[in-house]
């Protein structure tokens, strides 16, 4: 099969969709070596963290006049070059398709990763509401397949763009592999010095905006004797967290790191004691399957997708309940035969997002609609 993919996040986002994207067509390229991979870049790259292969192929806008005009060349005028490269299968990685290609003999994919703009309005401007929602609108109804990452968004792709049950497939994620391989004490401790971090702590990882849900976090940890490490990108929710440490002299405490190596975060996965994620709501939840592969116990939200992604061995409290999340911090720290049941159990659950198991179940949507 050729199959092409638009590559904008691959080599333009540094974070969720774009590993997501890298992730995916790494593993497809790995385990389904037969097929082709066009992937439809935009414009030049900024981030080079995808190892390229012969079935491996990027794709750029060919006249000078779509490389100005890249952002609504991906939009569209994109799918005259997919024809001319015979492909027979374009996907969609991040909730959109090429306007057009409807009208073409190329089936069509989209995977959509939540609809949190629809379900939390007040945390999106009202411009970015409407073009998310029109964007995900046409790709849904146009697709032939769509993805949902977990059966949470599929219930939210049902109840909000009234999409036909049976044309949707839940396909979970998978994380990187750097993520299930042990690293060496060395390196580890060359971490913490390297960020200057304490042997014990608490880990964070997500970008630091409202719905990740933080300063839930930091109020728990201010009367107990442990050190925090968020990593995550920085919002103006940055500065709520950062008052209320202020106020509450807990600068010693809490450390934010910031454009963290993916070396280097494994490290800090493997090195944390406990892996906390308070969000409101996901997706899917990425960092708990990373935790989990890194053997490290995690506490997450109740309800949504959070325990399809975290399993029975995880911990779940209610999000915004501080004195549970302190209750539970407590318990899990001072039982480490809590914590060697919650890793191992956690690990051998972790094993459901293999990256073999995810690249058949993609393949397999391909080969139905050809």
């Amino acid at each position: 099969m050729r199959i092409g993919f638009d590559a904008k996040r691959i080599y333009h986002n540094f974070t969720g969709l774009g590993n997501y994207s890298r992730d995916l067509v790494s593993l497809l390229s790995k385990f389904q070596s037969k097929n082709v991979y066009l992937l439809y870049n935009p414009k030049k790259k900024k981030i080079d963290r995808l190892k390229e292969s012969g079935n491996l192929i990027e794709r750029l806008p060919k006249s000078k006049f779509w490389i100005f005009f890249s952002s609504l060349w991906r939009q569209g005028p994109v799918v005259k070059q997919l024809c001319k490269d015979n492909v027979q299968i374009f996907h969609g990685l991040s909730g959109e398709i090429p306007r057009g290609i409807e009208f073409t003999n190329i089936k069509s994919v989209v995977t959509i990763h939540d609809l949190i703009f629809m379900r939390y309005p007040d945390m999106y401007h009202i411009l970015d509401r409407k073009i998310h929602l029109k964007k995900f609108l046409y790709a849904s109804n146009q697709a032939d397949i769509v993805i949902a990452i977990s059966e949470q968004t599929k219930r939210d792709i049902i109840q909000f763009l009234d999409v036909d049950p049976n044309k949707i497939r839940v396909v979970y994620q998978g994380c990187h592999n750097y993520f299930k391989t042990e690293l060496s004490e060395e390196f580890k401790n060359g971490v913490l010095n390297e960020f200057s971090l304490p042997e014990n702590f608490i880990l964070n990882v997500g970008t630091i905006e409202e719905r990740k849900n933080l300063l839930s976090l930091v109020k728990a940890v201010k009367d107990l004797d442990v050190n925090l490490v968020v990593v995550g990108g920085k919002t103006p929710y940055y500065k709520v967290i950062t008052n209320y440490i202020k106020k509450n002299n807990l600068g010693h405490k809490v450390t934010f790191l910031e454009n963290v190596g993916i070396k280097q975060l494994v490290a800090l996965y493997q090195l944390a004691n406990l892996f906390v994620y308070p969000s409101i709501f996901e997706g899917f939840g990425i960092p708990i399957i990373e935790a989990l592969f890194s053997k490290t116990p995690v506490i997450t939200s109740k309800g949504g997708c959070f325990s399809e992604s975290g399993g029975p061995s995880t911990v779940y409290i209610d999000a915004l309940d501080v004195e549970a999340l302190k209750e539970n911090i407590e318990m899990i720290l001072s039982d480490k035969v809590l914590v060697n049941k919650m890793t191992e159990k956690g690990f051998e659950f972790v094993q459901k997002f293999n990256d073999h198991l995810i690249s058949e179940n993609i393949i397999k949507i391909y080969r139905e609609i050809l």
